[in-house]
Protein backbone atom coordinates (compact mmCIF):
# COMPACT_ATOMS: atom_id res chain seq x y z
CA UNK A 1 0.00 0.00 0.00
CA UNK A 2 3.09 2.05 0.56
CA UNK A 3 3.32 4.84 -2.45
CA UNK A 4 7.04 6.06 -1.52
CA UNK A 5 8.14 8.88 -3.95
CA UNK A 6 11.58 10.41 -4.64
CA UNK A 7 11.74 13.82 -4.37
CA UNK A 8 11.37 16.21 -7.20
CA UNK A 9 13.02 19.19 -8.21
CA UNK A 10 11.54 22.48 -9.59
CA UNK A 11 11.21 26.27 -8.65
CA UNK A 12 9.09 25.13 -5.81
CA UNK A 13 12.05 22.81 -4.71
CA UNK A 14 14.47 25.57 -4.80
CA UNK A 15 12.23 27.89 -2.54
CA UNK A 16 12.15 24.87 0.03
CA UNK A 17 15.96 24.52 0.12
CA UNK A 18 16.34 28.02 0.83
CA UNK A 19 14.19 27.62 3.84
CA UNK A 20 14.89 24.78 4.83
CA UNK A 21 18.30 24.35 5.91
CA UNK A 22 20.10 22.15 8.18
CA UNK A 23 19.12 23.08 11.93
CA UNK A 24 19.34 21.87 15.15
CA UNK A 25 16.87 21.73 17.99
CA UNK A 26 18.01 25.16 19.17
CA UNK A 27 16.89 26.89 16.04
CA UNK A 28 14.64 27.57 14.13
CA UNK A 29 14.50 28.45 9.77
CA UNK A 30 13.48 31.63 9.46
CA UNK A 31 11.94 31.96 5.38
CA UNK A 32 12.23 35.74 4.70
CA UNK A 33 9.05 38.51 4.21
CA UNK A 34 10.22 40.09 1.40
CA UNK A 35 7.60 40.49 -1.37
CA UNK A 36 4.61 39.39 1.35
CA UNK A 37 2.07 40.90 3.96
CA UNK A 38 1.96 38.41 6.82
CA UNK A 39 2.01 39.29 10.64
CA UNK A 40 -0.08 38.43 13.99
CA UNK A 41 -4.01 39.09 14.00
CA UNK A 42 -6.58 38.09 16.69
CA UNK A 43 -9.60 36.66 14.92
CA UNK A 44 -13.27 36.45 16.18
CA UNK A 45 -13.95 33.01 16.64
CA UNK A 46 -17.56 33.41 18.06
CA UNK A 47 -16.98 35.77 20.69
CA UNK A 48 -13.34 34.59 21.50
CA UNK A 49 -9.97 36.40 20.51
CA UNK A 50 -7.87 33.70 18.52
CA UNK A 51 -4.49 34.27 18.47
CA UNK A 52 -3.12 33.68 15.05
CA UNK A 53 -0.48 34.28 12.06
CA UNK A 54 -1.16 35.22 8.56
CA UNK A 55 1.21 35.33 5.29
CA UNK A 56 -0.04 36.14 1.83
CA UNK A 57 2.09 37.35 -1.34
CA UNK A 58 2.05 41.01 -1.55
CA UNK A 59 0.39 43.08 -4.60
CA UNK A 60 -1.82 39.55 -5.94
CA UNK A 61 -5.94 39.67 -5.72
CA UNK A 62 -7.93 36.93 -3.65
CA UNK A 63 -5.20 34.25 -3.40
CA UNK A 64 -6.34 30.71 -2.96
CA UNK A 65 -6.53 30.10 0.86
CA UNK A 66 -4.71 27.44 2.92
CA UNK A 67 -5.65 26.82 6.64
CA UNK A 68 -2.26 25.89 8.60
CA UNK A 69 -3.37 23.80 11.60
CA UNK A 70 -0.29 23.82 14.31
CA UNK A 71 0.65 20.22 16.04
CA UNK A 72 0.16 20.12 19.74
CA UNK A 73 2.91 22.78 20.25
CA UNK A 74 0.52 25.58 19.71
CA UNK A 75 1.21 28.46 16.82
CA UNK A 76 5.03 28.83 17.58
CA UNK A 77 7.66 29.85 14.80
CA UNK A 78 7.92 27.23 12.95
CA UNK A 79 4.19 26.74 12.04
CA UNK A 80 3.84 30.74 10.98
CA UNK A 81 7.30 30.21 9.65
CA UNK A 82 5.15 27.42 7.35
CA UNK A 83 2.60 30.13 6.53
CA UNK A 84 5.27 32.26 5.01
CA UNK A 85 6.65 29.03 2.94
CA UNK A 86 3.11 28.58 1.62
CA UNK A 87 2.93 32.39 1.02
CA UNK A 88 5.92 32.31 -1.66
CA UNK A 89 4.45 29.42 -3.75
CA UNK A 90 1.03 32.32 -4.23
CA UNK A 91 -1.26 31.24 -1.16
CA UNK A 92 -2.61 33.20 1.70
CA UNK A 93 -2.03 31.03 4.64
CA UNK A 94 -3.70 31.19 8.10
CA UNK A 95 -2.53 29.80 10.97
CA UNK A 96 -4.68 29.88 14.51
CA UNK A 97 -3.96 28.87 17.85
CA UNK A 98 -7.05 26.69 18.10
CA UNK A 99 -6.11 24.98 21.52
CA UNK A 100 -5.94 28.95 23.15
CA UNK A 101 -9.18 28.64 24.56
CA UNK A 102 -8.32 26.04 26.92
CA UNK A 103 -4.29 27.67 27.60
CA UNK A 104 -1.06 28.22 25.67
CA UNK A 105 0.55 25.02 24.43
CA UNK A 106 3.99 27.20 24.35
CA UNK A 107 3.89 27.59 28.12
CA UNK A 108 4.48 23.63 28.62
CA UNK A 109 8.13 21.56 29.40
CA UNK A 110 7.18 18.22 28.93
CA UNK A 111 4.60 16.67 26.58
CA UNK A 112 3.08 14.58 29.20
CA UNK A 113 1.95 17.65 31.37
CA UNK A 114 0.81 19.69 28.05
CA UNK A 115 -1.26 16.56 26.67
CA UNK A 116 -3.25 16.10 30.12
CA UNK A 117 -3.51 19.56 30.94
CA UNK A 118 -4.20 20.94 27.73
CA UNK A 119 -4.46 19.13 24.54
CA UNK A 120 -7.07 16.40 26.05
CA UNK A 121 -9.18 20.01 27.21
CA UNK A 122 -9.91 20.56 23.47
CA UNK A 123 -12.99 19.65 22.18
CA UNK A 124 -12.55 18.82 18.31
CA UNK A 125 -16.22 20.80 17.87
CA UNK A 126 -15.24 23.34 19.15
CA UNK A 127 -11.98 23.69 16.66
CA UNK A 128 -14.08 22.75 13.62
CA UNK A 129 -16.56 25.45 14.07
CA UNK A 130 -13.48 27.74 14.83
CA UNK A 131 -11.70 26.87 12.20
CA UNK A 132 -15.17 28.04 9.77
CA UNK A 133 -14.93 31.27 11.41
CA UNK A 134 -11.38 31.89 10.19
CA UNK A 135 -12.28 30.33 6.95
CA UNK A 136 -14.58 33.65 7.05
CA UNK A 137 -11.88 35.92 8.37
CA UNK A 138 -9.76 35.03 5.59
CA UNK A 139 -12.69 35.65 2.92
CA UNK A 140 -13.10 39.11 4.40
CA UNK A 141 -9.37 40.21 3.87
CA UNK A 142 -9.56 39.33 -0.22
CA UNK A 143 -8.94 35.39 0.27
CA UNK A 144 -10.07 33.45 -2.17
CA UNK A 145 -12.83 31.20 -0.64
CA UNK A 146 -13.15 28.94 -3.44
CA UNK A 147 -9.83 27.65 -3.53
CA UNK A 148 -9.70 26.83 -0.15
CA UNK A 149 -7.08 24.11 1.16
CA UNK A 150 -6.23 23.08 4.83
CA UNK A 151 -3.02 21.16 6.10
CA UNK A 152 -1.83 20.43 9.49
CA UNK A 153 0.72 18.67 11.42
CA UNK A 154 0.47 16.16 14.07
CA UNK A 155 -2.37 16.90 16.00
CA UNK A 156 -3.05 19.65 13.09
CA UNK A 157 -3.20 16.44 11.00
CA UNK A 158 -5.93 14.85 12.73
CA UNK A 159 -7.82 17.37 12.28
CA UNK A 160 -7.03 18.07 9.07
CA UNK A 161 -9.05 14.52 8.18
CA UNK A 162 -11.98 15.61 10.42
CA UNK A 163 -12.32 18.80 8.91
CA UNK A 164 -12.16 17.52 4.95
CA UNK A 165 -15.29 15.55 6.74
CA UNK A 166 -17.00 19.07 8.02
CA UNK A 167 -16.70 20.99 5.33
CA UNK A 168 -16.63 20.80 1.85
CA UNK A 169 -13.09 22.36 0.92
CA UNK A 170 -10.95 22.32 -2.18
CA UNK A 171 -8.49 19.92 -0.63
CA UNK A 172 -6.50 18.82 2.30
CA UNK A 173 -3.25 17.85 3.27
CA UNK A 174 -2.87 15.48 6.26
CA UNK A 175 1.10 15.13 7.86
CA UNK A 176 1.62 12.32 10.18
CA UNK A 177 -1.93 13.02 11.74
CA UNK A 178 -3.45 10.45 14.14
CA UNK A 179 -5.85 8.13 12.69
CA UNK A 180 -7.61 6.14 15.56
CA UNK A 181 -7.88 5.78 19.31
CA UNK A 182 -9.51 6.14 22.15
CA UNK A 183 -12.62 8.44 22.18
CA UNK A 184 -14.15 10.48 24.83
CA UNK A 185 -16.33 13.19 24.98
CA UNK A 186 -13.79 15.95 23.21
CA UNK A 187 -13.09 13.27 20.85
CA UNK A 188 -15.71 11.11 20.30
CA UNK A 189 -14.50 10.27 16.45
CA UNK A 190 -11.15 9.85 14.83
CA UNK A 191 -10.68 9.91 11.09
CA UNK A 192 -10.85 6.71 10.47
CA UNK A 193 -14.49 7.21 11.61
CA UNK A 194 -15.61 9.31 9.67
CA UNK A 195 -13.43 8.04 6.59
CA UNK A 196 -16.77 7.35 4.60
CA UNK A 197 -18.27 10.82 4.76
CA UNK A 198 -15.65 12.43 3.60
CA UNK A 199 -16.05 15.86 1.57
CA UNK A 200 -12.83 16.85 0.59
CA UNK A 201 -10.08 14.83 -0.88
CA UNK A 202 -7.14 14.23 1.37
CA UNK A 203 -3.45 13.74 0.86
CA UNK A 204 -2.31 11.62 3.76
CA UNK A 205 1.86 12.26 4.25
CA UNK A 206 2.59 9.51 6.46
CA UNK A 207 6.57 7.67 7.84
CA UNK A 208 6.39 3.92 8.12
CA UNK A 209 8.99 4.56 10.96
CA UNK A 210 6.34 6.19 13.03
CA UNK A 211 6.55 4.98 16.37
CA UNK A 212 3.09 6.33 17.52
CA UNK A 213 1.21 5.73 13.81
CA UNK A 214 1.23 2.06 13.18
CA UNK A 215 0.85 0.76 9.62
CA UNK A 216 -1.99 -0.63 9.98
CA UNK A 217 -3.96 2.27 11.03
CA UNK A 218 -2.73 3.79 7.66
CA UNK A 219 -4.44 0.34 5.78
CA UNK A 220 -7.24 0.37 7.66
CA UNK A 221 -7.93 3.81 7.29
CA UNK A 222 -7.04 3.30 3.05
CA UNK A 223 -10.50 0.72 3.26
CA UNK A 224 -12.50 2.60 4.67
CA UNK A 225 -12.00 5.21 2.34
CA UNK A 226 -12.10 3.17 -0.80
CA UNK A 227 -15.54 1.66 0.82
CA UNK A 228 -16.71 5.40 1.24
CA UNK A 229 -17.83 8.88 -0.62
CA UNK A 230 -16.32 10.63 -3.70
CA UNK A 231 -13.94 12.41 -1.67
CA UNK A 232 -13.07 9.54 -0.31
CA UNK A 233 -12.26 7.78 -2.81
CA UNK A 234 -10.47 10.20 -4.39
CA UNK A 235 -8.01 10.33 -1.28
CA UNK A 236 -4.99 8.59 -0.90
CA UNK A 237 -1.15 8.16 1.06
CA UNK A 238 2.15 8.35 0.56
CA UNK A 239 4.56 6.64 2.94
CA UNK A 240 7.91 7.79 3.11
CA UNK A 241 10.36 4.85 4.23
CA UNK A 242 12.08 5.71 7.09
CA UNK A 243 10.75 8.56 8.30
CA UNK A 244 9.51 8.60 11.90
CA UNK A 245 7.18 10.92 13.31
CA UNK A 246 7.31 14.67 12.21
CA UNK A 247 10.10 14.45 9.73
CA UNK A 248 8.93 17.48 8.59
CA UNK A 249 9.32 18.99 11.91
CA UNK A 250 12.88 20.80 10.44
CA UNK A 251 13.25 22.35 13.91
CA UNK A 252 13.54 18.63 16.29
CA UNK A 253 15.92 15.84 15.87
CA UNK A 254 13.04 13.60 13.57
CA UNK A 255 13.14 16.28 10.46
CA UNK A 256 14.76 14.45 7.31
CA UNK A 257 15.30 16.92 4.62
CA UNK A 258 14.52 14.75 1.57
CA UNK A 259 11.28 12.82 3.00
CA UNK A 260 10.34 16.81 3.67
CA UNK A 261 11.55 17.78 0.44
CA UNK A 262 9.28 15.29 -1.52
CA UNK A 263 6.32 15.66 0.67
CA UNK A 264 6.39 19.35 0.42
CA UNK A 265 6.23 19.37 -2.94
CA UNK A 266 3.30 16.46 -3.40
CA UNK A 267 1.79 18.96 -0.85
CA UNK A 268 1.36 21.53 -3.67
CA UNK A 269 1.54 18.92 -6.87
CA UNK A 270 -2.45 17.94 -4.73
CA UNK A 271 -3.33 21.65 -3.95
CA UNK A 272 -2.94 22.69 -7.99
CA UNK A 273 -4.63 19.27 -8.70
CA UNK A 274 -7.45 19.69 -6.88
CA UNK A 275 -8.05 23.25 -7.57
CA UNK A 276 -6.35 25.23 -4.64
Amino acid sequence: MQDLLSPKTDAASALFAASAVPVTTASVVTTPTNGLVCGDVAIDCNGFAMPAYFAKPEGIEKPPVVLVLPEIFGLHAHIADVTRRLAHCGYMAVAADVMARQGDARSYSDMPTLMAELVSRVPDEQVLNDLDAIVQWAGAQGGDLARLGVTGFCWGGRMTWLYAAHKSVKAGVAWYGRLAGPVSAHTPRHPVDVAGKMLSPVLGLYGAADAGIPLETVVAMQRALEEGSSAARASRFLVYPDAPHAFYADYRPSFRAAHAQAAWLEMLDWFAQHGV
